[in-house]
């Protein structure tokens, strides 16, 4: 079992910075891939971006291409979702994901309880 806990999140203004944490726990929760996904009002869950376990490879959305940077530290059971240049449409509730398979899909096998991202214009 693996429990994350996301932080980090709050209100921004456009074009602003933030930089959301995800904190695992349990057995061998270094083990696990992790991703980021997001869901804003009345919208789908999207898929944000994921990171491998040893952090050698990364995945983006297109929306967030250059924008957003996908980091984990093994050694502080953490991983990072570092958002610049935010946009309103960038509004959501963020949750991290850990799985045993790496993807772009919500297909993880555990989530957090997400953290609130808000945007104003």
């Amino acid at each position: 079992q693996v429990q994350l806990v996301e932080s980090g999140g709050g209100l921004v203004q456009a074009g602003g910075s933030l930089r959301l944490s995800c904190t695992t726990s349990g057995r061998r929760a270094s083990n696990y891939h992790m991703g980021w996904f997001r869901q804003a009002p009345g919208k789908e869950r999207e898929f944000v971006a994921a990171i491998s376990w040893g952090g050698g490879i990364t995945y983006y959305a297109d929306s967030v291409k250059g924008r957003f940077t996908i980091s984990r530290d093994n050694a502080k059971n953490t991983q990072y979702l570092q958002m610049n240049s935010l946009k309103p449409e960038d509004t959501a509730v963020y949750y991290c994901a850990a799985g045993l398979k790496l993807k772009k899909s919500d297909e993880y096998d555990y989530w957090g309880q997400g953290t609130q991202v808000t945007v104003s214009s």
